[in-house]
This record gives C-alpha cells, sequence and structure tokens, in this order.
C-alpha cells in the first residue's frame, strides 16, 4: 500500500434544501442588484471538506490517507471520528482562537447549488510545512493529493513536490475561480494528474491562457468529471471517457466529485489503469450521491466490487480484490 497524503480544506458542511428552483427567482436585467432569500425547508450539518471527504473515502477502501490541513480547536469530534475510520489526523495543524472551516450550501430540486465558503483556521494551512510533515514521518510520498485550500498553501505544497521529486495530484477545483491565472499555472505545472469538473476545466483553459494540447505539456494526466455522463481521461495517448454508474436517486451532490477522487486514487494506488481506476471512482461516487453529505455513506471493498461487476466488468471486480488481497498481505 502506497503511502498517500491528501491536502486541503477540513470543514463542516450545513446544508440546506430549497423546494422549488433557484432559476425562476432571478430577474434577467436585475442580476446586477440580486437581493434574495430563500426559505429552506431542511438544515443537517455535516462532516466535510474536500480533503476530508477524500481521505474518508479512501479508508473506506482499506487505505490509510495522511489528512494534511488546518482546523481550529472545535475539530476533536472531527478528529475522532475520522481516526476512528482509519484517516491519519497527525498532521493536521491546530489553530488557536480560529473556528474549522464552515461550507453553507443549498441546493434546489434541480440539484442546482448556491453555497459560501467561510475558510476560519483554512487561512493559515500556509503555517503546514509539508517537507516537514513527511520528514517526520520517514516515508516519502508515492502521491500528495492537493486539493482546494488557502491558495498561499496549495502554491506551497506543489513547490515543495516539484522541489522534493514526489508525485502529486493538482486539484484546485473551488479556487480557480479566485486564483489570477498565473497561480494556476504555477499550480498546475509538473502534476502527476489535473482534476476538475467540466466548467471548472474550460474556466482554468481560459484564465491561464491554454490550449488543450498547451495544458497537457504542463501535467501529466488530465481527468475531467462530467456529472451524469460520467469522466473524461485526456493524456499524451488521447481521449477516454468512463461513463458514470447510473445513481437511482440523487439525495445530495455535495461530495460526489470528492468520492470520486477517492476511488480514483485507490484505484491508481493499486497499480490499476487510469480508465479501470476512473471506474472504481464513479462507483464510490454512486454510493456518496445516495446520501447526504460527503462521509454519510460506507461501503466495503466486497460490497464496492459487486457493484463494480454490476455497472462495469466483472475481471475489474476481481481485479480489485486481488489488489486488495495483495495491499493487506504486504
Amino acid at each position: 500500500m502506497g503511502r498517500l497524503y491528501v491536502t486541503g480544506s477540513i470543514a463542516t458542511d450545513h446544508l440546506m434544501r430549497f423546494p422549488g428552483r433557484f432559476s425562476d427567482q432571478f430577474i434577467a436585467d436585475r442580476l446586477h442588484a440580486v437581493s434574495l432569500s430563500f426559505l429552506v425547508d431542511e438544515l443537517v450539518i455535516r462532516r466535510g471538506g474536500v480533503a476530508a471527504n477524500i481521505a474518508y473515502g479512501m479508508s473506506r477502501l482499506g487505505l490509510r490517507p495522511s489528512l494534511v490541513g488546518a482546523v481550529g480547536r472545535d475539530f476533536a469530534d472531527y478528529r475522532s471520528f475520522l481516526e476512528r475510520h482509519g484517516v491519519d489526523c497527525s498532521p493536521v495543524l491546530v489553530v488557536d482562537g480560529e473556528h474549522t472551516a464552515r461550507f453553507i450550501c443549498t441546493t434546489d430540486e434541480q440539484q442546482c447549488q448556491i453555497a459560501s465558503f467561510y475558510p476560519g483556521a483554512m487561512a493559515e494551512a500556509h503555517r503546514l510545512d509539508l517537507a516537514a510533515v513527511v520528514g517526520a514521518d520517514r516515508a516519502a510520498p508515492d502521491l500528495v493529493i492537493i486539493s482546494p485550500d488557502s491558495p498561499v498553501a496549495m502554491l506551497r505544497h506543489a513547490a515543495c513536490c516539484r522541489q522534493a521529486g514526489w508525485p502529486f495530484a493538482a486539484d484546485p477545483s473551488q479556487q480557480i475561480a479566485g486564483m489570477p491565472g498565473e497561480q494556476l499555472r504555477a499550480f498546475i505545472t509538473g502534476a502527476r494528474y489535473l482534476l476538475t469538473n467540466e466548467y471548472e476545466f474550460d474556466l482554468l483553459l481560459e484564465k491561464c491562457e491554454l490550449t488543450k494540447k498547451g495544458l497537457l505539456g504542463l501535467v501529466g494526466t488530465v481527468v475531467t468529471t462530467l456529472g451524469p455522463r460520467g469522466v473524461r481521461i485526456r493524456d499524451e495517448n488521447g481521449d477516454a471517457t468512463v461513463p458514470a454508474a447510473s445513481v437511482p436517486v440523487v439525495v445530495d451532490p455535495t461530495g460526489g466529485g470528492d468520492a470520486f477522487r477517492a476511488g480514483f486514487f485507490a484505484g491508481i494506488d493499486w497499480g490499476l489503469s487510469h480508465i479501470d481506476a476512473a471506474a472504481i471512482g464513479c462507483q464510490l461516487a454512486w454510493y456518496a450521491l445516495q446520501h447526504e453529505g460527503g462521509q454519510q455513506y460506507d461501503v466495503t471493498v466486497e460490497q464496492l466490487c459487486a457493484e463494480l461487476a454490476k455497472h462495469y466488468r466483472i475481471d475489474l471486480a476481481d481485479a480489485v480484490r486481488t489488489a486488495v488481497g495483495r495491499t493487506n498481505a504486504s
């Protein structure tokens, strides 16, 4: 089993549901002066944050990732939960006088979302020295997944990986909108993997003034989630699309992309192809999307394999069983 580090946001999700459509509430020629309040009919508070969601998903598949991020003094119960589920929280920085980050999101009946994110302690994530964290463990990473965080921290972690020669995955996601093109280009350069959704991919190209071909000159493999249409994998050998596992009912889209990343990188850690790893990611997202919040689902490797055989291929399920058995025996 490889040594995996997941850096990025650790947050509490406040998730609300609006029993209507946001699009019905906007007036086209008044968008410059929007002032709206939505009466929601549901509020749940869940554990979240991109890095924590990814680490949780990996732990469900038998991996033990190390979580690297900044939190407030209110993290004790959350830490206990993650550690009980197999996530190494020893690198987490606790910042005095700050709250753990808050994600506040309202979802309408069409699964459209309006969200706000309060960084809190995450604003101090740049204080984390990834080289010192890894040095303390005395084991070089097989992969560092750098997910949305304080932009200064993201840039620092990526620079550390390049300098040390550690492979890393760049997952700028929600930070693409706020980071200047120059910073984004600096962040992704040298990444073995770049992960975004379809809209974020187009926005990144625009902000960095890159073509699709030019992007492949900076990163190894581009992984783009396409929602219900699946995932596109693009590298120097061409494009391939992996279909999504059809979800009976999407209970909450929050955390679906994070679960995909957890499954995808689990597959990579097991030595599987990008295509097979993407199928595993889609299957894990299938579980997450049927639960509220990014860490409410649970799954065993055997359950995952049974669904992989249904939605994808029997030989892929067998390959996962073999890889997990090999990992457990080492």
